[in-house]
């Protein structure tokens, strides 16, 4: 290579290092939103983001084809395989081009289809409805065997065969059967239908991930692809930069070190921004977890005396009703012909329905431990991501960020006076 000519040998691998810098800090911000959301139970979910564990459950579960098991997401695949011979072109030693016959094998699709539906996520709670579109979606394998012509399973695929094939096909299912233990991550809305959370596809979305796998192991492999990214993307900025100063004499001009120096100091930038980012989101989280215990404070103040209310109105007809009858019970015995109150008997039938007062104290006492039950969620949640980002303040080396920032540790919620505003239940 001439003076002259650009030597462009070193692009390919600080474009990787470029690439390896993206992907470690993609890797780094995806464990720290992780690592940032606290795991809600399904009657605590709020509108925002969100993480849940439970099961999945439906009412119309997809029955597998081979295994026979009940999935609310379920794929399968049939692959034959096939040996041929083929002519290959090649060059050798001596630079001529020759061709020779190779024998190839592989597989080819020969059947297969996908079904996806929505499900419901399951806690000790309640349930929370999940649609699986546009999720990162992990799958188990439920059946996954390899048969040859002439077998039981083997019939199950298509009766015509590919072109040289081998007699030998390969049958697949994967899928989330009905009751699989799932870790949800993902932005909670309002349903369109009911007044009731859903967790499925949004643009404002930051991750939205369905995984048979718990969140640590998830985190942990971010923390790993992080690592390993910057790993990488630091010796591409070595071994590059190093062909990039070498001189035209092939003497080194300057020590390759200089690259690794420059990827530290843009990595170091970048991960003060991401740590200043994910503190300020965590802070946001914060704030609105102390909101959402007044949400549903006023939400027990609203709906509490309007319960009382109902069910008070409820027993003053049930009172009206029983005096009524006794009144009628008293006439009757002075009447000969019981069809002379027969016309009052209606008229009282009209005008109190069937009365119900068993089932109300039941509808009163479900909805004030539900009541309750949000109200607890609400403020377990408040405080685990409140002791969460206090925690990461006085953790090195996020402290130093958190100092540059000058962000101040939140206050843990306390019950003082809280307690005061419980209405009270009575008759």
């Amino acid at each position: 290579m001439s003076p002259d000519q650009p030597n462009l040998i070193y692009l390919p691998p600080l474009c990787f290092a470029v690439l390896a810098l993206a992907l470690g800090w993609r890797a780094g911000w995806r464990r720290r939103l992780l690592d940032d959301t606290p795991t809600s139970k399904t009657l605590g979910v709020f509108i925002g983001e969100v993480e849940l564990e439970g099961v999945c459950v439906t009412t119309n579960p997809i029955q597998s084809l081979f295994s026979e098991i009940p999935c609310v997401i379920y794929e399968w695949e049939i692959c034959e395989e096939w040996q041929r011979w083929e002519t290959e072109t090649y060059t050798d030693k001596e630079g001529r081009r020759r061709t020779r016959r190779v024998l190839r094998k592989g597989w080819t699709l020969i059947a297969g289809n996908h079904y996806w539906q929505g499900f419901y996520l399951k806690d000790e709670y309640g349930f929370v409805w999940v649609h699986p579109d546009g999720a990162k979606l992990s799958k188990t394998t439920l059946f996954d065997e390899y048969t040859h012509r002439g077998s039981e399973l083997y019939r199950k695929g298509p009766r015509e065969e590919i072109n040289d094939s081998t007699g030998r096909r390969w049958f697949r299912e994967v899928g989330l059967p009905v009751g699989t233990s799932l870790f949800v991550r993902g932005r909670a809305t309002e349903r369109p239908d009911i007044v009731a959370p859903q967790i499925v596809k949004d643009e404002r979305s930051e991750m939205f991930i369905i995984s048979t796998e718990p969140e640590k192991s998830i985190s942990d492999g971010y923390a790993t692809a992080y690592f390993v990214w910057n790993i990488l993307g630091l010796f591409a900025a070595i071994g590059g930069t190093g062909v990039m100063m070498i001189s035209p004499d092939g003497t080194d001009s300057v020590y390759p070190i200089v690259g690794g120096l420059i990827y530290i100091v843009i990595w170091m930038l970048g991960w003060v921004l991401m740590v200043f980012n994910s503190l300020v989101g965590l802070r946001n989280r914060v704030r609105q977890a102390k909101s959402l215990i007044e949400v549903q404070v006023k939400r027990r103040m609203d709906l509490i005396p309007q319960l009382l209310t109902c069910l008070q109105a409820l027993r003053r007809y049930e009172a009206e009703l029983q005096g009524a009858i006794a009144e009628l019970r008293s006439q009757s015995g002075l009447l000969t012909d019981i069809k002379a109150i027969s016309p009052t008997m209606i008229a009282v039938a009209e005008n109190y329905p069937v009365l119900m007062t068993d089932q109300s104290f039941q509808s009163l006492s479900k909805n004030l431990k539900e009541t309750e039950d949000r109200i607890a969620l609400a403020r377990n949640y408040a405080n685990d991501i409140t002791t969460f980002y206090n925690t990461r303040l006085e953790r090195i080396p996020d402290c130093f960020v958190a100092q540059l920032g000058q962000m101040a540790p939140e206050g843990l919620f306390h019950a003082e006076g809280f307690e005061q505003k419980v209405v009270p239940v009575g008759f």
